[in-house]
């Protein structure tokens, strides 16, 4: 398959009066098409942020996309004028943000925060964009389309108003979504309604995925390959499968034992990741993982590991990765 997306050595800076946040400091993926990539990792590691990079909606001043490439069809969107990047946000490319109501403007209709992105890039009517309106709502799960296209955003609940979100991505058949935490503000019978919606869609349209979370359990179910970042850089990635099954990164490892098993006695206590993250604005130079780690050595706290094959397509940041499975390291 073709890559819809190769990113190369993206750094985002934020440049604040207490130094400068590093908060993506040189990160490479790509995403096939039609193809799931999750991206995991606790608040503040660069998830977000790398995301909007994509999308070139950093605001400037603070922040500042310092270096790298986002290549999407062929083109550098980091390099394209303002116009031709408008042209691809909402049309080539679909953003769903993690809180609609936030994202959705209070003041105008449903239909009207549709139609607009249909008026504009698919140059339809406007009896053609209300038609297709519709469709989009019915297409997401929402019945009675002509009653509730003409509701405001507060008139709707929280799950309602993600679908609605959803409906204004795919409105465009774009090659590509970015889903930015689409379920945290939702109960879980939502997320999963959520979750399962956006996967049919992107089967059914052929669209790329990128699920950026914090839910270990969203990226197993619904993601072909995974990405975990740490203090703003990616340090283990390959296909779901080894990812869970045979973790090569401490920090990796420190996630999935901290997430609740049903297969565990009652009464098994949780393995908390003990300490804090790193301070983004002075970075060690070494593993910013080290003062964490259980499995750290001398070396870990003076050099910075680069993210190496372990096996075919399994990738870490970690000195020890090939020495984890001897050394006894299992998950759970």
């Amino acid at each position: 398959m073709d890559n819809v997306l190769e990113i190369k050595d993206l750094a985002t800076y934020f440049y604040t009066h207490d130094g400068v946040v590093k908060a993506v400091d040189g990160i490479s993926y790509e995403v096939q098409e039609g193809e799931t990539l999750g991206i995991v990792g606790e608040s503040g590691c660069g998830k977000s942020v790398s995301a909007l990079s994509i999308m070139r909606l950093i605001a400037d001043p603070p922040g500042r996309i310092e270096r790298g490439e986002v290549i999407f069809e062929g083109r550098d969107l980091l390099k394209l004028s303002d116009s031709e990047m408008r042209s691809v946000r909402g049309n080539r490319i679909g953003m769903i943000f993690q809180e609609p109501m936030t994202s959705l403007n209070p003041v105008l209709t449903i239909e009207r925060q549709l139609t607009e992105t249909l008026e504009l890039h698919l140059k339809m009517t406007k009896m053609e964009a209300r038609s297709r309106a519709g469709e989009l709502i019915e297409m997401v799960g929402i019945p009675d389309p002509g009653r509730r296209l003409k509701d405001y955003p507060h008139q709707m609940s929280g799950g309602m108003r993600q679908r609605i979100m959803i409906a204004m991505a795919i409105s465009c058949n774009p090659r590509l979504i970015i889903a930015d935490e689409p379920t945290t503000a939702l109960d879980v019978t939502i997320q999963a309604q959520i979750l399962e919606l956006m996967q049919s869609l992107s089967k059914d349209l052929g669209t790329a995925l990128i699920i950026i979370t914090h839910n270990l359990g969203v990226v197993a179910r619904y993601a072909q390959r995974v990405a975990v970042m740490y203090a703003g850089k990616i340090i283990e990635t390959s296909t779901a499968g080894p990812i869970y099954a045979d973790p090569r990164h401490p920090y990796t490892l420190g996630l999935l034992n901290s997430v609740p098993r049903l297969d565990e006695e009652m009464g098994t206590k949780l393995e908390p990741i003990e300490g804090l993250p790193p301070d983004l604005i002075d970075m060690p130079n070494s593993c910013s993982f080290a003062p964490r780690c259980r499995y750290a050595i001398e070396k870990c706290t003076t050099e910075v590991p680069p993210l190496g094959e372990v096996t075919g397509g399994h990738l870490s940041a970690c000195w020890r990765a090939e020495e984890l499975a001897e050394i006894g390291v299992k998950v759970g």
